[in-house]
């Protein structure tokens, strides 16, 4: 049976969650979510997900939602990307963890302000407060990656999916990947993985489909 993905391209969350179903092997499939049209606030799609939150995966009789709990999935199911040992493991829930309060979070909302957001909406003090926050958990990733070519153990993990969720985007949101050497190296090194794609390209849906 085809595992479904309920997702977007824009959505960094939902990359989170699309590419380590993409590099697993897996048989799954993309249903587009328009998010931007309030399809995430509809009577069928918070049954699935009372959070009215993009990703949700639906395999069979199981619904998931956070791309967390959906990478948890796809590592008891195949066995990859959760760690070697019980001490990786919990290494790479230290960065899963690290990604949702300091990274994603960061990402994403500055990302919506700068690009998303009707430029009359735009908040000059939140994008400052955000890009300051969103510095300081930058430095805290390249100095993770300093000599490492993954975050945890000796290849791909959850850790490196759930970090770099946002971070392929072309929209500005104040990354710049020449300025980070450590990032820049260890995103070049999951852009070479055998079936890697750059989110537009993996799932549907990208700002030019809206005139952006």
């Amino acid at each position: 049976m085809t595992i479904k993905l309920y997702c977007f391209g824009e959505s960094g969350n939902a990359y989170k969650a699309a590419l380590p179903l993409e590099l697993s092997g897996l048989d799954w499939a993309p249903e587009k979510v328009d998010f931007f049209g309030g399809a995430h606030r509809s009577k069928d799609y918070t049954a699935m997900n009372v959070m009215g939150e993009v990703p949700v995966l639906v395999d069979g009789d199981v619904t998931l939602s956070q791309s967390g709990v959906i990478q948890m999935y796809i590592t008891e199911k195949t066995g990859k990307f959760g760690g070697a040992t019980p001490e990786e493991a919990r290494n790479v829930m230290k960065w899963v963890f690290f990604d949702n309060h300091k990274m994603s979070s960061q990402c994403g909302m500055l990302r919506f302000q700068m690009n998303f957001l009707p430029e009359a909406n735009r908040s000059v003090e939140v994008i400052g407060f955000i890009a300051a926050r969103l510095k300081a958990a930058f430095k805290v990733l390249d100095a993770g990656l300093e000599g490492r070519d993954w975050l945890v153990g000796d290849g791909p993990t959850n850790a490196d999916f759930s970090n770099c969720g946002y971070l392929f985007y072309p929209e500005p949101f104040t990354f710049e990947r020449k300025d980070w050497p450590n990032i820049d190296r260890w995103l070049s090194n999951i852009e070479s993985l055998p079936g890697w794609k750059h989110p537009y390209d993996l799932m549907p849906g990208r700002p030019s489909d809206r005139g952006l």
